[in-house]
């Protein structure tokens, strides 16, 4: 019998376990033995685990999130459908929930957005789904524990040395699905904790929020914060509600009501505003489509490097536009004045940053609102300057308001449709950037990838609005800057010329930003210290064809394969959006197919070399 060691027991390796079980009659229909090794549990990993608090929410409807490939997922291997989380919700019976949970579920509609814990026993049956989809005679083994060393040459079977036992474990093949991992701190977050140390101040690096220790932050302190995303949004809710707060309707008005234990959140970003709030409706006009002009094959055709600002984003943009407009015009014919086919045929042959296609959307959209302008919507307040602090608070809580009511009203949908293009327009990019072709400065976007198309539910921004009503959260603004000084720390902002906050403490409201030289990963530490990984731009380097991991030399080791955010083939989610061509379904399958090919032309040595 064959051995699979798999470093991580999230929702990947799940993913990547249900593609061996439906390839292996193709491929390879022996049974297989498998190690799952992950400190926590197996299906739901980390960020999904149950043990985390009930007021952490997805930022996705439930009809939004699927653990199965679809009809529209391009691969290989056989695709096997099965429910998304709303459906499972629907017929789940037989699973075993606490009350809350069970309560919620039965509260549950398509369009909500679950909480974590709810999508962790979703997780949790899919992962079981997969294990018994294995070949028969299979046995999988899970050891809560770390990875801490790997070793073994190409030609001979790998060893798994685990935190808690003396003897590896010993397998054919190793897959890395490591997920977000832990970083050590960075010299300027080092500084930044010691300079906390030594006054008495409050300090909190980059970090997963629900595992932060928040008890470090005093009630009735005063708090900057940097950043504005999901992390933020977390934080927020665990330093209000999650400290007995409230949050209660008044008419068409939603309130908060202190309990005393709150902090005082001075918070800041690049942009100055919160994610867009995720979209609660469906599209009103025609289906989206496979891309059209952002085309990975397309520019890989051509020889040379493929520069982002150049070759890359302008096409980008036309993807995202042309959902835009495809949206807008089938959906809401009365507010274009052309038939889609005549616009959609003048738009295939202009580039977007040509004036002729700045003259094709004021002729044919008459209201500026419903043009797309990517400058502005990443910048939204660049080039304002706000004279008083409680005059900057009114601006964006109506800014936020607007976004709240734009993203919950179907009259809309032509964001929903620009959303379903970004995330073709993702897939499509992580084929080109593991092609290793790529040159410029492609970093802004995945931040704004996550700005538009990663932000919290609409409730969420509404109880942000009640928060900086309350007195608890107020915005500094755009391009905020922190300094470290005078027995405190001070911020400011472009959007607040000459203010400038003192507080008792810093939070860093992101996630950490994951390298390979700064890893904190045991096992990462190791591969890397002995040359058997290298970087590929901080990320660990994989082959963009089947994931197998690469040495110091650029060499593919035939035994080790590596998936997820932390490498260059990186396919975020582990789960997608039903009928999207979602990457991770794909990347799962060709690793799959890659391990029992591999287990198939080699007989299995049953004496450990």
């Amino acid at each position: 019998m064959s051995t699979i060691v798999v470093v991580g027991a999230g929702p990947r390796a799940s993913g990547l376990l249900e593609r061996i079980g439906a390839n292996a009659p193709e491929l390879r229909a022996e049974p297989v033995e498998v190690h799952l090794v992950d400190p926590f549990a197996a299906g739901s990993g980390r960020v999904w685990r149950h043990e985390q608090s009930p007021l952490l929410r997805m930022n996705s409807m439930a009809e939004d999130v699927t653990m199965f490939t679809d009809s529209s997922v391009v691969c290989e291997g056989p695709v096997r459908p099965g429910p998304s989380l709303a459906e499972w919700a629907a017929e789940v019976s037989d699973v075993d929930l606490d009350a809350e949970v069970r309560a919620e579920l039965a509260a549950m509609k398509p369009t909500s957005f679950p909480s974590r814990r709810l999508q962790s026993a979703y997780l949790k049956w899919f992962h079981q789904y997969a294990v018994a989809a294995l070949p028969e005679g299979s046995v999988v083994h899970v050891h809560p524990t770390k990875a801490v060393r790997l070793t073994g040459a190409p030609q001979s079977r790998q060893r798994v040395w685990l935190a808690d036992r003396p003897e590896p474990l010993v397998a054919d093949v190793v897959v890395l699905a490591l997920g977000h991992l832990d970083t050590v701190l960075s010299p300027e977050h080092e500084e930044l904790a010691a300079y906390a140390a030594r006054h008495g101040l409050t300090y909190l690096p980059p970090d997963y929020t629900a595992d932060a220790d928040l008890s470090h932050v005093p009630a009735g302190a005063d708090i900057i914060v940097r950043g504005l995303g999901l992390a933020f949004v977390d934080l927020a809710v665990l330093l209000s509600e999650g400290r007995g707060g409230a949050f209660a309707r008044v008419g068409d008005e939603l309130h908060y009501l202190p309990s005393g234990r709150e902090p005082r959140l001075h918070v800041g970003s690049r942009r100055g505003v919160p994610y867009h709030a995720k979209t609660d409706y469906r599209l009103q006009g025609d289906p989206p489509g496979p891309p059209e002009f952002f085309l990975a094959a397309d520019l890989l055709a051509q020889p040379g490097e493929i520069d982002f600002r150049l070759h890359a984003w302008p096409l980008m943009a036309k993807e995202i536009a042309y959902g835009h407009y495809r949206e807008l015009f089938t959906g809401h014919p009365e507010r274009v004045r052309m038939p889609w086919a005549e616009f959609a045929a003048r738009f295939a042959v202009l580039d977007w940053y040509d004036e002729e296609m700045r003259e094709l959307e004021r002729e044919a959209v008459p209201a500026t609102l419903d043009r797309l302008d990517f400058e502005h919507l990443d910048r939204p307040i660049d080039g304002l300057a706000f004279g008083s602090v409680e005059g900057f608070q009114q601006f964006v809580r109506a800014y936020v308001a607007g976004d709240v009511a734009r993203r919950s009203s179907a009259s809309h949908s032509e964001d929903l449709g620009a959303f379903f293009s970004l995330l073709g327009v993702y897939g499509q990019f992580q084929l080109l950037a593991a092609s290793g072709r790529l040159t410029g400065d492609n970093g802004w976007w995945h931040g704004f990838f996550s700005y538009l198309a990663s932000g919290p539910p609409p409730d969420r921004l509404e109880e942000l609005i009640a928060l900086s009503r309350a007195g608890v959260v107020t915005f500094l603004g755009a391009d905020v800057w922190v300094n470290a000084t005078d027995g405190a720390f001070v911020a400011g902002s472009a959007s607040l010329p000459g203010h400038v906050v003192r507080a008792e403490g810093l939070i860093d409201a992101r996630l950490p930003k994951h390298t390979l030289d700064q890893t904190a990963d045991p096992l990462l530490r190791s591969l890397r210290a002995s040359g058997c990984v290298s970087s590929a731009e901080g990320l660990v380097a994989v082959s963009p064809t089947d994931s197998r991991l690469l040495d110091a030399a650029g060499t593919p080791h035939p035994r080790r394969f590596a998936v997820g955010p932390y490498t260059n083939n990186k396919a975020y989610a582990a789960f997608a959006r039903p009928m999207t061509n979602a990457p991770a379904f794909r990347q799962n399958d060709e690793v799959a197919r890659a391990v029992l090919r591999f287990l198939a032309a080699h007989a299995v040595d049953e004496s450990v070399a």
